[in-house]
């Protein structure tokens, strides 16, 4: 499958935000946004007032990037969020959110999204004692989610457990630190998606898409 592996920060440059896509580096005065806060490209610096219809594209693209998700599979989340009962926006953000890498990030497993996918694609996860590779995997209410035992003495994990979380752990997830497991308790509730992103403008650009 395609994967944009290009530099992250030109991302976080494009929409005029930061995406945090690069773990600590996005809290320091590394920071791409902080140090060069215009779009990349030799006409980076000369932005342009956006029409509605861009307004809608632009708010499309930053969810997409937040969530490291490519344009086709972005779109059949979408249909799938359209086909639910409530709110498309809103279930549009929790298909996202309950991506497995998601999941692994707001458990302070990676700290960032593109570090939890990788962990996850090196098979370091089970869910409810199963091995799972595949980054999209959908979480659901009451599932188990481990470090396997065999990936626990790594550098990685080990730190997570010798280092105090900061994270503040969302209300729909429960995380031993200790034993490097945690459970999904429930629904996420569109109160806790702490992004800039406003779901409804990515349902107005689909709809007249």
């Amino acid at each position: 499958m395609a994967r944009y592996n290009d530099a992250s920060c030109r991302l976080c440059r494009r929409e005029g935000e930061k995406l945090f896509l690069k773990g600590d580096r996005c809290y320091s005065e590394k920071c791409s946004v902080s140090k060069r806060p215009y779009a990349p490209g030799f006409h980076g610096e000369q932005r342009k007032k956006l029409s509605e219809h861009g307004i809608q594209l632009r708010e499309k693209q930053k969810a997409k990037r937040y969530y490291g998700v490519l344009e086709k599979q972005f779109g059949k989340y979408y249909e799938v969020a359209l086909r639910k009962k409530g709110r498309t926006g809103e279930n549009l953000l929790r298909l996202l959110e309950n991506r497995l890498d998601n999941v692994i990030y707001r458990m302070g497993m990676g700290a960032s999204r593109p570090e939890a996918r990788q962990i996850v694609n090196h098979s370091h996860i089970t869910v409810n004692g199963n091995k799972v590779n595949i980054p999209s995997y959908q979480v659901k209410v009451g599932d188990v989610i481990e470090v396997r035992q065999s990936s626990k003495s790594l550098p990685l994990f080990k730190k997570i457990i010798e280092t105090e979380n900061t994270k503040a752990l969302p209300s729909w997830l429960s995380f031993d630190t200790a034993n490097l497991k945690g459970t999904v308790l429930g629904e996420c509730p569109r109160e806790e998606v702490d992004l800039n992103v406003q779901e409804q403008l990515i349902v107005e650009w689909y709809s007249k898409s």
